[in-house]
């Protein structure tokens, strides 16, 4: 499949004020795109710039930080410094300069009808829409047992309704052209079960077949579909957490790089960092007993004994965010 020429490339970006959504609407930036941000909380983390594409190399830093409604930005991913190399702006010489990112504007993709109101704006504008990168997403933590109904509701109309809204509004669109790209932003939660994030995982497993389904339904029709599986990224999603040890943590920046990379090589899938993609294939052929002593050395039940009091802001956004819809 052709790369996507992304000059001039019309992309949408949700869960973007803040870390994963942020650095990637920056990095479509830097490489010439027209990028249209969208989040819950439209208020940026920071003022965001992207280097021009003319001069620098995007900086590597990931923090997937939460909107102050939690519903817009929230995937764990860890990353790769090769990833984060193979597909950022290019020059570490030259000349700094920065361009503002465009501003976020409000998006709840819980909302269908949300959701078309900004598709709709965004084809008024440009007639056409050539990436669709959904990232927008929450992630409670704790006890299945403990997790209340709706903030596991809230959780599966984000992560996994969220993408069917977006796949279902700009498929139409880019079928006609017989062009275009997108891209999930899921997890490697989506390949490996987490004690402590169980619905969070069912969230994720179902945005990595969801995806895998859509890609080959498109087979042929020059539009391609790919999941971005991160591990553990380096933002207030992860408060309270350990992060450290055997299991890798990114930062945003090194899943934007791999979203971009996914532009250029259309491929199905791509962990971040790369070799983890490698772990659901051992996990196959190594004894169930030496893998459950692998995960227990990784640290896998952390999310079962993350910081209450660390976690308390987040998990608040999270809690009035379920409440509020119902």
């Amino acid at each position: 499949m052709k790369p996507l020429d992304l000059t001039g490339a019309v992309v949408i970006v949700t869960g973007a004020a803040r870390g994963i959504g942020q650095a990637t609407a920056a990095a479509f930036t830097t490489a010439g795109a027209t990028v249209h941000p969208a989040d819950l909380d439209p208020t940026p983390s920071a003022a965001p710039t992207a280097p021009n594409p003319t001069s620098t190399a995007q900086a590597r830093s990931n923090t997937h930080q939460p909107p102050a409604h939690p519903s817009l930005n929230t995937h764990p991913t860890p990353s790769n410094s090769g990833d984060g190399n193979a597909t950022t702006a290019e020059a570490h010489a030259g000349q700094q300069q920065t361009r503002p990112t465009p501003a976020v504007r409000q998006l709840d993709v819980t909302s269908r009808d949300s959701f078309k109101q900004f598709v709709d704006d965004v084809l008024d504008q440009h007639g056409r829409i050539d990436v669709l990168v959904n990232n927008a997403g929450v992630m409670p933590l704790g006890s299945f047992l403990d997790e209340d109904d709706a903030i596991s509701r809230a959780t599966l109309d984000v992560n996994v309704w969220g993408l069917i809204h977006g796949m279902r509004l700009v498929l139409p669109g880019m079928l006609a052209n017989r062009h275009g790209h997108i891209v999930n932003i899921a997890s490697m939660a989506g390949k490996i079960p987490f004690p402590g994030m169980a619905v969070y995982n069912a969230s994720k497993y179902a945005a990595v077949g969801l995806t895998a389904a859509v890609r080959r339904e498109l087979h042929g029709t020059g539009v391609t579909a790919s999941a971005v599986l991160p591990s553990a990224v380096r933002t207030s999603l992860s408060s309270g957490v350990r992060l450290g040890g055997i299991l890798p943590t990114v930062d945003p920046e090194d899943v934007a790089a791999a979203v971009l990379r996914t532009c250029r090589t259309r491929q199905p899938e791509l962990a971040v960092p790369r070799w983890l993609g490698g772990w659901k294939l051992l996990d196959g052929l190594v004894p169930s007993t030496v893998m459950a002593h692998a995960r227990r050395l990784a640290g896998d039940d952390r999310g079962l004994y993350a910081d209450p009091a660390a976690r308390a802001s987040y998990t608040e956004r999270v809690s009035t965010f379920s409440t509020s819809r119902h």
